[in-house]
């Protein structure tokens, strides 16, 4: 296969869409892009790809159709135009959503003959197409397999199994491990920030050399119940979580953005209740 001339169409420039269209551009493939409102794809026209004027004329007009929309209905809405285009094509949905519902369109659209595989973006719209980027897919692994070298200008291709829910269930999964980091990080510069201390010297050279040690210890004993080291028994960790909710709140830091410690402490107390 030559994937250089594979033409792939974009369904939705917001700005994760224009990133993956960018990317395609930039690794040489044959891109035609649509958005539901116009002005969005000047740039990308300029940069040598070709502007459809509906969802029917992109997906006609490509190998494979990639969609980057807000969300599960507005795919349904996008597609359910252009069912005679989308019959017997191959389509890669990149919009974020639950497992049910990936597994739900997978359903529908196997209905008119559409190969498909889902897929979760885990990277940031400016960090699509370098090294750190990766694309989670899920589906047919023949067709994962066929499509993964078309798709590699935008990122590290990772098939996550047969089940189209997985891309999905993994990707949603993994933001809520990056937001409950991103709320402990808050929690934490507000209540140095609360109690008088200084916050850039905090997150320099306190916060983040702190988590870069522990983050592996962190992801690594996630969910684990058993055979967890005695430095981290439920017991040790309850009474840690106890003393910094109520520094916490002694500081006058909104209890809100304590509420991930409070989650935690339930977890720890829970695990020494069942012993």
């Amino acid at each position: 296969m030559n994937t250089q001339h594979e033409r792939i169409s974009i369904l939705g420039l917001g700005a994760m869409g224009r990133a993956l269209a960018g990317a395609l551009l930039d690794g040489g493939r044959e891109v035609t892009v649509w958005n539901r409102t116009g002005g969005k794809a000047d740039e990308l026209v300029a940069r040598g790809a070709r502007e459809a004027t509906s969802v029917g004329e992109a997906i006609g007009a490509a190998d494979l159709t990639v969609v980057c929309l807000l969300d599960d209905a507005s795919v349904r809405e996008a597609l359910a135009p252009a069912l005679r285009e989308l019959a017997g094509s191959t389509l890669v949905n990149l919009t974020s959503g639950s497992a049910r519902q990936a597994r739900e369109l997978a359903g529908w659209l196997d209905g008119y003959g559409v190969r498909f595989l889902a897929g979760g973006i885990m990277a940031v719209p400016p960090t699509v197409g370098t090294d750190g980027a990766f694309i989670l897919y899920s589906g047919a692994r023949d067709l994962f397999d066929r499509l993964a070298p078309v798709l590699a200008p935008l990122g590290r291709s990772q098939w996550v199994g047969e089940d189209p829910g997985f891309a999905a269930l993994y990707d949603m999964a993994a933001l809520s491990g990056m937001y409950g980091m991103s709320a402990g990080v808050d929690h934490a510069v507000s209540l140095v920030h609360a109690d008088g201390g200084d916050v850039e010297t905090f997150r320099r050279e306190v916060l983040q050399p702190w988590l870069e040690q522990m983050l592996p210890v962190v992801v690594a004993l996630a969910g684990v119940s058993e055979s967890v080291p005695d430095e981290f028994n439920p017991a040790m960790q309850a009474t840690g979580l106890e003393n910094i909710l109520a520094a916490s709140a002694e500081a006058g830091v909104p209890a809100e953005l304590a509420g991930h410690l409070s989650a935690s402490l339930w977890r720890m107390r829970s695990a020494v209740a069942a012993g």
